[in-house]
């Protein structure tokens, strides 16, 4: 690490401290060439991927339309929040677990309706109703019938 005050390549660690919530390092570091100190924060550098849509066009992951689509969805149901926010953060681990730069909007769908399903089969009818663009009664009679199969 550069001294930020001689700019002198080499520094030494001198104290390294795990931050209370354990997410970053507080290191003090003395400068080999001039002596000052000087302190640094280590943390992770995790990014969610690119979101790639049905035209092909790219767009930055918003953790805030996932959520507002298990609002619209769970809209006057009993589910609390503290269930949606499980759900939610377990989606953006699966994200992050795939390793990918780049994810389709229709896998991040997928894993809505999946989350939805566990929560409120409303819900999930709701979302795919939406999602899967239903045009007639019987495709809302399909869903109710493959949420059916997959809990009993």
């Amino acid at each position: 690490m550069k001294c930020p005050f001689c700019g002198h390549a080499d520094t030494q660690v001198i104290d390294s401290r795990v931050s209370e919530d354990g997410t970053s390092i507080r290191r003090r570091r003395r400068c080999l060439l001039c002596e000052k100190r000087f302190t640094t924060f280590e943390t992770a550098d995790v990014r969610m991927p690119q979101v790639v849509k049905a035209g092909g066009h790219r767009a930055e992951f918003d953790l805030e339309k996932i959520r507002t689509s298990f609002l619209r969805a769970l809209h006057k149901r009993p589910v609390s929040t503290t269930l949606v926010d499980e759900s939610i953060d377990r989606i953006c681990h699966r994200l992050l677990q795939l390793g990918e730069r780049e994810v389709s909007s229709r896998q991040i769908g997928e894993m809505v309706m999946t989350e939805l399903s566990r929560l409120d089969k409303v819900a999930y009818v709701r979302f795919a109703s939406v999602y899967r663009s239903f045009q007639d009664i019987s495709e809302f009679s399909d869903a109710i019938k493959e949420i059916q199969k997959t809990h009993r």
